[in-house]
């Protein structure tokens, strides 16, 4: 098969998701080049909503939706759903986010759509999975953030828990979701039948949770915030510098602390008995925090970043978005990719990750309008033909741009 886009191509699947994580689960899928169908109301996704906008034109969109044909559809009339059905009977993956039971009340659950389509992969991302106590209860990323235990880890242990500014757990889920689909793709080259895939946001979330659950179970220890320090990993901090800066320094191998040692003209370090191995380092953390604290406020940090390179010590300043916008590394290996945008030109984005050497995806496009496909899709994929199209639109089961256009 040609991969003209990636491992994906030939590989259809229905977004009829919303927000965040469903999306970024179908932009990871068109990124490799898989037929991605967005599904939207007429008045756009939520998430069109977030973040910033440019002369009109939500940005975030733009890169969330990037790679897809975006077809609007009414989803509150029995029409729509129709045309859902019709849509997965030639999908191969369903992607949706719905609170569960809401596609099973319009005849679009599991049950109903791997009756009609038995290849059929659904994934299906909820806020606390498909069944249990708490199914049916509203599930948004940050709340489920919380039911994980991720979060009371965020932040400094003298107040409140914090946040990162993005919406974290449902990039975790998405990421979660489009692995188990193209495994469920691996798993029906075998067994010639789809399956359901139940993603949901704590439990991605828990996932990540990894060191904490045994150290739980076998000593009874609750893991706390711990501010910019990483419990267990010494030294792994956020030191001041001379110039009211900051730098971050991680040498938790032996071999990484001598180096350190070295860079701080203090070899000497690494032969006390307090920091000579990881696990003495973890019991005297404060105190190897305290010198090296002391040793990095008396230097600039442009200083700082030279010599700990020169010593091949991980260390880094804390970067902003204008940091990586001029930084020479991303810039060589192209993470930052001009995505074609019939609006604004091009926007700029995240390149597609990770990196096949072989069968790479790519942006061939930024995300388009609302329903921008929608006449494309339905005369292409379901074989409608103007007429038909037209009806649908005077209806209001469907909207936007009805003409033919090239597929992307």
């Amino acid at each position: 098969m040609a991969m003209e886009h990636g491992p994906l191509t030939g590989i259809r699947v229905l977004e009829i998701g919303s927000t965040v994580a469903g999306p970024f689960c179908g932009r990871m899928l068109a990124d490799f080049g898989a037929e991605v169908i967005k599904v939207e109301p007429s008045e756009g996704d939520p998430v069109r909503t977030m973040g910033k906008q440019h002369e009109g034109h939500s940005l975030y969109a733009a890169s969330i939706f990037r790679n897809k044909k975006l077809i609007s559809i009414d989803l509150r009339r029995p029409e729509g759903h129709a045309l859902v059905r019709e849509l997965a009977a030639k999908s191969d993956v369903v992607v949706e986010n719905f609170k569960p039971g809401t596609l099973e009340g319009w005849g679009l659950g599991w049950e109903d759509l791997s009756r009609l389509n038995p290849l059929l992969i659904m994934v299906r991302i909820s806020g606390y999975g498909q069944d249990g106590p708490y199914a049916n209860r509203p599930g948004y990323g940050v709340i489920c953030e919380a039911v994980s235990g991720m979060r009371y880890l965020t932040g400094d242990p003298d107040r409140p828990p914090s946040r990162v500014a993005v919406s974290l757990t449902d990039y975790i889920t998405g990421l979660h979701a489009a692995f188990g689909a193209v495994m469920a793709l691996m798993a029906r080259n075998v067994t010639g039948r789809g399956q359901f895939i139940d993603a949901a946001l704590y439990e991605c979330a828990f996932n990540f949770m990894e060191p904490w659950v045994p150290a739980f179970e076998k000593t009874g220890h609750i893991a706390n915030r711990t501010g910019s320090q990483l419990p267990g990993s010494n030294p792994n901090n956020l030191y001041p510098t001379g110039d009211d800066s900051f730098i971050l320094i991680t040498a938790m191998a032996d071999s990484l602390f001598r180096r350190l040692a070295g860079a701080m003209e203090k070899p000497e370090l690494a032969d006390d008995p307090r920091f000579a191995k990881a696990l003495a380092r973890n019991r005297h953390a404060e105190a190897l925090d305290a010198i090296i604290a002391d040793w990095t406020s008396r230097h600039p940090l442009a200083v700082l970043e030279q010599k700990l390179a020169a010593a091949s010590v991980p260390a880094t300043r804390i970067y902003t978005i204008a940091d990586i916008f001029a930084d020479p590394h991303f810039a060589a290996r192209k993470s930052i990719v001009a995505a074609p945008d019939e609006a604004m030109g091009s926007v700029a984005m995240a390149g597609v990750v990770p990196r096949l050497s072989a069968t790479p995806g790519g942006v061939r496009h930024a995300g388009r309008a609302i329903g921008q496909d929608t006449g494309a899709v339905l005369e292409d994929v379901l074989g409608y033909d103007a007429a038909r199209i037209l009806d649908l639109v005077r209806s209001g089961v469907v909207a936007g741009d009805v003409r033919k256009r090239a597929p992307a």
